[in-house]
């Protein structure tokens, strides 16, 4: 019978929504935010210059992950990758300023708790495309045709214009004036500091207030869910684009931390994390709520950033945004779900952002379409402390650094194709040098920083690796 690719998404939705009554499933809030390291929140770091009182209490109350990694080391793959279970390198993420990323067949984390009888919101950056034919028309393809019901939030980052709200698939007021570029002094780069590039904004629309924005309408969506009657549960999408540039704490939050402006707008995040927390304990939603929250990428944050202010925003890893190198893609994750996950617990295990739809699925009890979430593994046996701790939850990890170098990780071995950080750290690139390493190999349960490249003592476990990583990229999967 020949289907197209309407006909298959309709009939996948349809495998999705198998009977399963829809009160005793949790509320979900996953929380992302933007260029925070590994080592910026107290419980990762405890030599951390900024206070995350709030982030802290996650992992107090719930899990923490020490060796979770975003699906991409930039913004746009990595949401890719969170959204649909998918590496994202297997698609071309590139197209999203003009184009929707995801496919309009493809089962995302939205579509599929929308199927299961959820209501789906999502507030914040989305990154990842329109269908875009002038900003005064709708904008297909974003998060209202991707699963989510409702949607408030921006096209990018608040560093790339044009800037304005969209509400649905509409643009709240068009970008129909002009904003000049800025850029910080002090010390900082030209992409830190309180960094936004000239281009179209809405008129009236001011960069320092779109994260208390998002906040507001966060808290708007968990409130009036608590007040409804519908008997469905509740999923939010909030992502925050900070502490992303522009690096703009307001007024009670400037000096807060030991970290200059990066560290004040992470205690402003921190705080903003907050504020829906409690609005979760305010509409009586808080103790039937699953909360998840991480970081799309490593921060911007130099070796003199560090010397500076004695801070390191990777917390002893090597790297930063954009990189093949871990301070690039680990990412802190942290798991919130009383009754059901451990208060205090910690996880070692290796998981990925791709891992969050089918962990969805076996939640509500699902079953993914045939070539749905192909990267995706269920790490719910993790979350419930049933999996063998020295056993791996997941099969090998892939995902290419902003620069086109790909990492492979199975196991304890982490290898990478090329010389240098394959992003934004110098070297970006190295040439090899005849009878020296053409790549890079890790021992990471002994070298997490990535200090000792054991290419050339390690032949046979580089083969293995490169093996593996050719079957992955033919195969089209690695979820069985």
């Amino acid at each position: 019978m020949f289907m197209n690719k309407r006909s298959a998404a309709v009939l996948a939705f349809l495998c999705l929504a198998v009977s399963s009554p829809a009160g005793s499933n949790p509320n979900i809030l996953l929380i992302l935010v933007d260029d925070m390291g590994y080592g910026d929140a107290g419980c990762y770091n405890p030599d951390s210059r900024i206070p995350t009182p709030h982030i802290d209490s996650l992992a107090r109350d719930g899990m923490r992950f020490t060796d979770a990694h975003a699906a991409g080391s930039v913004c746009h793959p990595s949401r890719y990758g969170l959204l649909t279970g998918q590496h994202p390198w297997r698609v071309n993420t590139n197209v999203w300023r003009k184009q929707p990323v995801i496919a309009a067949d493809r089962v995302t984390v939205a579509s599929l708790l929308k199927a299961r009888g959820y209501r789906t919101a999502m507030v914040g950056k989305w990154h990842l495309g329109f269908a875009e034919n002038g900003y005064e028309n709708p904008l297909p393809g974003g998060p209202v045709d991707r699963g989510f019901e409702s949607y408030f939030g921006i096209r990018a980052s608040t560093d790339i214009p044009p800037y304005f709200y969209i509400r649905g698939n509409k643009a709240v007021a068009p970008p129909t004036d002009t904003i000049a570029a800025n850029y910080s002094e002090d010390g900082w780069t030209k992409i830190q500091g309180a960094f936004w590039r000239e281009g179209g904004i809405a008129p009236g629309l001011e960069l320092k207030n779109v994260l208390p924005r998002f906040t507001d309408e966060a808290c708007d969506v968990i409130r009036k869910h608590g007040k409804s009657a519908s008997g469905k549960p509740l999923f939010l999408y909030l992502a925050y684009p900070a502490p992303h540039t522009p690096w703009l704490p307001t007024g009670p939050y400037n000096g807060k931390s030991k970290a200059g402006m990066y560290g004040d707008f992470t205690f402003m995040v921190d705080d903003m994390v907050g504020k829906v927390l409690k609005a979760l304990d305010k509409a009586g939603l808080a103790e039937d709520t699953l909360v998840i929250l991480s970081s799309d990428n490593g921060p911007v944050w130099y070796d003199k950033d560090v010397k500076r202010y004695g801070h390191d925003s990777v917390g002893g890893l090597r790297g930063m945004k954009g990189d093949a190198w871990e301070g690039g893609h680990r990412m802190p994750f942290l798991v919130r779900w009383p009754g059901v996950v451990k208060a205090g617990s910690v996880s070692d295990q290796t998981i990925s952002f791709t891992d969050v739809l089918a962990t969805f699925a076996a939640i509500t009890g699902a079953k993914l379409p045939a070539g749905s979430g192909p990267d995706s593994f269920n790490i719910l046996p993790v979350l419930k402390g049933a999996h063998p701790k020295h056993k791996p939850i997941r099969g090998p990890l892939v995902h290419q650094a902003s620069r086109g170098s790909t990492v492979i990780r199975s196991g304890k071995w982490k290898l990478i194709t090329s010389l240098g950080s394959g992003g934004f750290s110098e070297p970006r690139k190295v040439k090899p040098t005849k009878g020296g390493p053409q790549g890079q190999l890790y021992d990471m349960s002994k070298d997490r920083n990535e200090t000792t490249n054991l290419w050339l003592e390690q032949p046979k476990v580089v083969a293995q690796l490169q093996a593996e990583l050719k079957r992955i990229q033919q195969a089209g999967q690695t979820r069985p």
